[in-house]
């Protein structure tokens, strides 16, 4: 049953189209700010749970409070990855994702969606992909036409006088080989005859004959050409991946070019803007160098501002000259200096120059005369989540937030999902100066963003130890920290089950007798109901725990992820200030990864998931090495010299207890870093075993190597912190985000039930601060250390694994020649049946068709590939044995019936 909320003061959800913080009122005092780690962001969030309304805003699952300026319009069909406003300044066309839509329109006078498109039910304009570009859509001058950037060319449509489009054809643009075009941005000739496109895949511009779609000149820019303006007879391009690599440059892949990149984090080292002369279209390209991933290009007069999302800033370029004359500093917290991401550019009629953080919620303002003169910092503006596109419509500036108001579209009354996203839309008439410097508090204290949050270790005299050290660098009672990363369960669809805990058990779709160590060791060491996740899928949830962040080229890429999904192989994906184990590395600590962000993985043909759960029984049985080396690797460098190759990367027809065993021998031969990595991924599902089986895998190997390490030599100075990378594959009865963790050390409290806000970010920077690892951005220097979840007075006693509950080999069609795994009798009677009742079998038969075609196994495996909803409901049939529907639905579908399965894959990359 649900257990009732604890100590609320706040109404639940935010009403659909709000008016919030009205421009024009009275002035707020700027946020106060104080010293110390426990002034930071998430000590003021307290119990509040997601989705709660506060004085401070809506509490949301990445640190960060919404309260934003003006009107809002939430946007119910997905997130928004771009938008543009037609020329009248009646409408707003938006890319949207993740709701089984490619575009919506809305109205901006009667400010309503308007209309529909995309492959859906739901469309009212129906077209045949829901793929979309990152930038765009692109108005014709007189407004008559919209071109829509997807896979392989553009969508385009006629205007109708009220605004709503129809009439859809298509313009295609040939793939090279392997690489897609994947167009951005289209801009027209002035006679609207030419438009001009930026084939993002293919690293070039070309020219479209606007009525025959005939493709004419070509030009060769800079790699993953992204925005485009055409200045009078110039076109100039944003090259999110900088210039193409010169003989002697260190370089990473990205989408099928090398592209120059740090040899430590593999992150993009330039960033350019390329200029098309097309009054002489032979010409040479030229090139302007600029920060690092430029993306949003913005012209005024004879000014081109140039977005630097990575560097955080905005190169001024006077186009007289083709000169960069002064860069912006869009970082407004003294504490970080990067990780707030600009990307989207406008302009007022009375200079003033407004910049969008995406990172940061924000809108910065910014007093402009001319390109030579500096501009003068006025102060930030609240938006929603991650506000990307920015225009000025008349006297009103409209903003469209990229996830709106986060994962909180109705879908079903049974629970919360992460891909329940929104996106919202926002109008606001500029304040004056003085109330957008009143502003700033507001937004500084919705980021938490608070002076001492980052306090490094002075030199004079030495610190006594502690578990959590309050400043970087000072010494901690805890020298081994290990982090392991799961795949995408919900708190509820684990611990629901539990009566002490904010639970439903009705969700609880692999309660104790499924997942009997992670009880145990939540009953043990504590139960933590009140934490988060951050993003939508496994693209964006190892983002946030291995950089802190999930950069805005996975964000923006979301749209179509055919460029890259998991990004560990694209340099676009990777911060410049690197990663949570260069960070370990630059601070002097050994590091060792088991998996996590390995992308390439080999394996003899005959290792099937029999053969190695055969294999892993008789490790642990002789301690032999393993009969099917694999090999996993990674493309960046400082990751693959510190990673076990043999310890494979996700594919579900790997057993977890087979990767605890690659571990454990390891483990015994050279102990551990200060710094553990490992990818546990069979609870993902969708292996040879049924759902059920690869959870209680997972489970088991989790136990065993926490078993392992407890009763070792290092349990005395060790953490290990036990985290989903999303949760994205069930329901949850608070919110989509909220997931399982574990924190499991002789210093960690023991017993307690822990209902106080925490997040990915948190865990991470608890990590940090043990380690006197530096915060890599802004968002895990605001958050704060988890030092509640420990004590000074350490329990050394260690964790003794219990037996799986579930038998491992449950749903396996073919039986491992070593026998199938067998449980005691009390717990095989409670195993869900796989004996699939006679009227299910042509529907279960309709999905295993289905699954077969998910790229779920072998070494091409893919995280997420599967349609979520889809996923979703497998898993629930298979654990309830095709007797019971999905929660909040009334029958058992076809993979082609179920609500939400229309969505073609978010997470595909493929």
């Amino acid at each position: 049953m649900q257990v009732a909320r604890r100590r609320r003061r706040v109404e639940r959800r935010v009403p659909r189209g709000l008016r919030v913080w009205t421009a024009g009122v009275s002035v707020l005092a700027l946020v106060a700010v104080g010293s110390g780690v426990g002034s930071a962001s998430t000590r003021q969030f307290g119990t509040d749970q997601v989705g709660d309304t506060t004085r401070q805003g809506q509490v949301i699952s990445s640190d960060q409070y919404l309260n934003p300026i003006g009107d809002r319009l939430v946007v119910n069909n997905g997130k928004i990855m771009a938008s543009s406003v037609s020329p009248d300044g009646g409408h707003l066309a938006a890319l949207v994702t993740d709701g089984g839509l490619a575009l919506v329109v809305v109205d901006l006078k009667s400010w309503k969606v308007q209309q529909l498109v995309g492959n859906s039910a739901t469309a009212d304009l129906k077209i045949s992909g829901n793929d979309v570009g990152q930038e765009g859509p692109s108005y014709s001058p007189d407004g008559k036409a919209l071109w829509l950037a997807q896979t392989d060319g553009y969508r385009r449509f006629t205007v109708n006088a009220d605004g709503t489009l129809a009439n859809p054809t298509f313009v295609a643009i040939p793939a090279d080989g392997a690489k897609h075009g994947l167009p951005a941005q289209a801009v027209f000739s002035a006679d609207g005859k030419t438009v001009y496109s930026a084939v993002n895949g293919q690293n070039r511009v070309i020219a479209i004959d606007a009525a025959t779609g005939a493709i004419g000149q070509s030009w060769a820019v800079g790699n993953a050409p992204r925005d485009l303006v055409r200045m009078g007879s110039r076109l100039y391009v944003s090259n999110e991946g900088g210039r193409p690599a010169k003989p002697g440059d260190n370089t990473l892949n990205s989408y099928n070019t090398q592209v120059p990149a740090s040899p430590v984090t593999g992150a993009t080292t330039t960033g350019t803007v390329s200029v098309i002369d097309l009054a002489h279209p032979a010409a040479a390209v030229g090139s302007i160098d600029v920060g690092l991933h430029p993306t949003a290009l913005y012209a005024r007069n004879n000014t081109l501002f140039v977005a630097n999302t990575s560097s955080n800033g905005v190169s001024v370029i006077d186009t007289g000259r083709n000169k960069v004359v002064q860069t912006i500093s869009t970082q407004p917290w003294p504490e970080a200096s990067v990780g707030y991401e600009p990307d989207g550019i406008t302009m007022t009629s009375d200079g003033h120059l407004l910049v969008t953080l995406g990172r940061a919620d924000a809108v910065a303002v910014y007093r402009f005369s001319q390109a030579q003169e500096p501009v003068s910092y006025v102060g930030l503006l609240p938006t929603d989540y991650f506000p990307t596109a920015i225009a000025t419509v008349g006297n009103n500036i409209v903003v469209s937030n990229t996830r709106g108001i986060d994962a909180l579209r109705p879908t079903t009354a049974a629970g919360h999902n992460t891909h329940d996203t929104t996106s919202s839309v926002q109008k606001f008439r500029l304040p004056d100066d003085r109330a957008i410097r009143g502003y700033t508090g507001k937004v500084f204290e919705q980021n938490g963003w608070t002076n001492g949050s980052v306090q490094l270790a002075n030199g004079y005299g030495k610190a006594k130890p502690a578990p959590v050290p309050q400043r970087i660098g000072d010494p901690s009672t805890i020298k081994h920290v290990f982090l392991i990363v799961k795949e995408n369960r919900t708190y509820d669809q684990v611990y629901g089950d539990d009566p002490r805990g904010n639970g439903n058990a009705a969700l609880a779709t692999f309660g104790e007798n499924v997942t009997p160590n992670q009880h145990a060791l939540e009953r043990q060491f504590g139960l933590y109901d009140n934490t988060y996740d951050i993003g939508t899928n496994s693209a964006e949830g190892h983002n946030w725990l291995m950089q802190a962040d999930d950069p805005e080229y996975t964000e923006s890429s979301a749209g179509e992820y055919l460029r890259s999904y998991d990004t560990e192989d694209d340099a676009l994906g990777h911060q410049a200030s690197g990663f949570i184990w260069t960070g370990a590395q630059a601070a002097g600590k050994t590091v060792r990864d088991f998996g996590e962000f390995q992308q390439f993985l080999t394996k003899p043909a005959d290792a099937s998931w029999q053969n190695l759960y055969c294999d892993a029984k008789n490790m642990a049985a002789t301690g032999q090495s393993t009969a099917y080396p694999l090999v996993s690797s990674s493309p960046i460098p400082s990751l693959n010299s510190v990673s076990v190759p043999g310890f494979p990367k996700f594919d579900t027809s790997v057993p977890d207890v087979y990767r605890e065993q690659i571990w454990k021998q390891d483990f015994a031969k050279n102990g551990p870093a200060n710094l553990n990595m490992f990818w546990l991924s069979s609870d993902h599902t969708g292996g040879p075993p049924n759902p059920a089986a690869q959870v209680a895998d997972n489970d088991l190997a989790t136990g065993q190597i926490i078993d392992t390490i407890s009763h070792s030599p290092y349990w005395k100075d060790s953490a290990i912190f036990v985290v989903e990378d999303d949760s994205q594959a069930g329901l949850d009865h608070v919110d989509g985000h909220r997931a399982p963790i574990q924190i499991i050390s002789p210093w960690a409290q023991h017993g307690v039930v822990d209902n106080h806000y925490y997040s990915q970010i948190t865990m991470i920077r608890t990590i940090e601060q043990i380690l006197g690892i530096h915060p890599m951005n802004q968002k895990d220097s605001a958050a704060t250390p988890m030092t509640a979840a420990f004590t000074t007075k350490p329990d050394y006693t260690p964790f003794n694994s219990v037996p799986n509950r579930t038998s491992l080999t449950l749903g396996l069609s073919t039986p491992p020649s070593c026998g199938v795994d067998t449980v005691a009798p009390q717990f095989a009677a409670s195993a869900p049946s796989t004996t699939v009742p006679t009227d299910k079998k042509q529907l279960a038969a309709q999905w295993m068709s289905w699954e077969g075609q998910q790229h779920l196994t072998g070494s091409n495996a893919v995280p997420d590939y599967a349609n979520p909803a889809q996923m979703n409901h497998l898993t629930w049939y298979e654990t309830h044995g095709w007797t019971q529907p999905y929660p909040g639905e009334n029958k058992v579908y076809a993979p082609d019936q179920v609500p939400g399965g229309y969505i073609p894959s978010s997470d595909s990359d493929g």
